[in-house]
């Protein structure tokens, strides 16, 4: 199998191997699909260990757990997740993730997160 993009109108393949991998206030980002590909969505798969307490006014979230244990806030409530977690994440709920192991989650976001729709308290 071939690491590279492809990309033609209507669509686009890329692999984690070979996605963009970033430092964000959640731990460390690898990003196969972006604001920069489509402002539809977005697609990130992060390691977590101790996420930034913040919240997006556009975008909803849509986190699933597939390694680890540690607990979400949102708003002001606390949830214990593990491998298999799907947590649904509404435009100006406050969210942050915690975990002592670390969990590598993948974030998909609608419409795509922009840059500057990331607020924290």
């Amino acid at each position: 199998m071939t690491q590279a993009t492809a990309t033609k109108p209507g669509y686009l393949v890329r692999h984690l191997a070979t996605a963009p991998r970033v430092p964000c206030p959640c731990g460390q980002s690898t990003r196969p699909l972006t604001v920069a590909d489509t402002p539809l969505c977005n697609l990130h798969v992060t390691f977590i260990t101790s996420s930034e307490r913040h919240y997006h006014r556009r975008t909803t979230e849509v986190y699933l757990v597939l390694e680890g244990t540690g607990t979400l806030e949102l708003d002001e409530e606390r949830v214990d997740v593990g491998p298999g977690s799907v947590i649904y994440i509404e435009p100006g709920v406050r969210h942050r993730l915690t975990s002592d192991a670390g969990v590598r989650t993948v974030v998909f976001g609608v419409p795509a997160l922009l840059p500057d729709d990331e607020y924290f308290d």
